[in-house]
């Protein structure tokens, strides 16, 4: 451990403010410590940033966008491109950190980096394609267009799940936008935040750039508050609880800034009768279990035909008492432990209101006599209309409940607050095509037969509802990070005005 942390440049007290490669002095005696959840010891500590370095973070950063706006995007894609090679350079280590700090298994840790390469791969192609739009103009010697500018310095906030690549998805994009990029990580997952800073500013300080990104590791009420009331921040990308997102999404909006939110799932799978069960049972277990949990794209809910739903769920209890829990590190383990001691009592709160409820367990409830914060994964028979039901919790909790109908499947799934990912197993096609029509599933992410969580980074991530709308990766998200300007040029010699108003003077 201390060797990975040693060559990641992990110091037992590391600073919690950076503008590129340069760390701010410690402003106080205030620290966060990050903890291995697997033992419960802490692996190293953090000074807190306060105001007044953010104040100088911000300062730089604008500095940054000033100089790297004016950068043509396809050269800004190959300093991004370049940060995609360190990154590949430094994937094993990375991927530990990963596992190391959140108790994600290995092969996940690994897949986290490779997501974030795969987005710079993605940015660098979208560098070339920033495209705008050529318009007849109702006028005679007229042009009109539009085109794209880079929006400024942009507030990347993360949460502890995904430490690595949700700030990829933002700053990847971002930069070949020609923004400069200020992200405020979790306190539950700083260390692999500050090892991700360390090895990829230098990247644009070699081409003239050091405060294109910078690193602020602070308390929501010193540091955070204060970033989402900037009005120098344009764009404040938050990803994390719906309570956290409706906060930042009122605050931006009374500063009628903008907010990009990533927030809460409550993922159903719907497997009606004629589906492929395996691949439903494969489907259902990872996106249950998966990261403990601790996805916002988890399979938090079930609903079964009631012709399989018997014998589906016995095969897949059995699944569930046979999964290897354990050292996220060690081959073979598939559930490692959720991130720290109020995680695994919002996971017991969890299950005592269900079955407080009604529900039954049917496999799992018990937290582990072990160090480290391990849980069983559960299995709860369900209603639809339990309370619970409709809340997220961040553990491997399963909600299971059988179905007649379809549309009444549908509408279950959609009853929810939150809106994010979505799921069918089935081989019919009247079923899948139904699910995905517009009167199917309401979430932003509808899937046939394959589950509801692991998404690819050419799609468009995100969701409606309480999950806050944002999109993230795939597509056109590089107009997030970006402002549209309408162009109108005039290459006659007369000056007609539009809609045939006249003023002759």
């Amino acid at each position: 451990m201390k060797d990975l942390l040693a060559r990641l440049g992990i110091d037992d007290v590391n600073p919690g403010a950076w503008i590129g490669s340069r760390p701010l002095p410690p402003a106080s005696d205030a620290r966060v410590a990050s903890d291995d959840p697997t033992t419960g010891r802490p692996l190293a500590q953090v000074a807190l940033a306060s105001r007044d370095q953010l104040e100088q973070v911000v300062q730089a950063s604008q500095q940054a966008f000033e100089k790297w706006r004016q950068v043509p995007a396809p050269k800004r894609g190959e300093v991004v491109r370049q940060m995609g090679e360190v990154l590949r350079q430094h994937k094993q280590d990375l991927g530990r950190l990963v596992t190391l700090e959140v108790g994600k298994v290995l092969s996940e840790g690994l897949g986290e980096v490779q997501e974030s390469i795969d987005m710079a791969d993605l940015a660098v192609g979208m560098s070339r394609q920033l495209f705008g739009l050529s318009m007849h103009s109702e006028r005679a010697s007229h042009r009109m267009t539009e085109q794209w500018h880079p929006l400024g310095p942009v507030a990347v906030i993360t949460a502890f799940n995904f430490p690595n690549a949700v700030w990829a998805w933002n700053a990847m994009v971002a930069m070949v936008a020609g923004d400069s990029v200020i992200w405020k990580p979790s306190l539950k997952a700083p260390l692999t935040a500050i090892a991700t800073h360390r090895l990829l500013a230098p990247v644009a300080e070699a081409h003239g750039f050091p405060g294109l990104l910078t690193l602020v590791i602070g308390a929501d009420a010193e540091v955070g508050e204060a970033m989402i009331r900037d009005p120098r921040l344009p764009l404040v990308s938050a990803t994390g609880s719906v309570r956290m997102g409706r906060h930042v999404g009122q605050v931006v909006a009374g500063r009628l800034g903008r907010s990009l939110l990533e927030l809460g799932g409550n993922n159903a799978i719907i497997v009606t009768a004629d589906a492929d069960l395996e691949l439903a049972l494969r489907g259902i277990a990872f996106g249950a279990v998966g990261t403990a949990g601790q996805r916002c794209t988890t399979t938090r809910r079930v609903m079964l035909h009631e012709d399989i739903a018997e014998d589906f769920l016995r095969r897949l209890v059995a699944v569930y008492e046979q999964l290897p829990i354990g050292d996220p590190m060690e081959p073979g383990t598939l559930v490692g432990p959720l991130i720290d001691r109020l995680a695994v009592e919002q996971y017991q709160a969890a299950l005592a209101a269900a079955v407080a409820q009604g529900g039954e367990i049917l496999t799992g409830g018990q937290v582990l006599d072990r160090p480290g914060s391990f849980v069983r994964p559960t299995i709860v028979r369900a209603r639809h209309d339990m309370p619970v039901c409709h809340e997220e919790t961040f553990a491997p909790i399963l909600y299971a409940m059988t179905f007649r109908d379809l549309d009444d499947a549908i509408r279950w799934n959609n009853e929810v607050p939150q809106g994010l990912s979505s799921a069918i197993f089935t081989d019919s096609l009247r079923s899948a095509e139904r699910f995905l029509s517009a009167h199917g599933s309401d979430c932003g992410i509808a899937n046939v037969n394959i589950g509801t969580s692991g998404a690819e980074i050419g799609g468009a991530f995100g969701g409606e509802k309480d999950t806050g709308g944002g999109r993230e990766a795939g597509s056109d998200s590089w107009k997030a990070y970006m402002r549209r300007q309408t162009c109108t040029l005039n290459w006659g010699t007369d000056l007609p005005l539009a809609q045939g108003v006249t003023f002759d003077i």
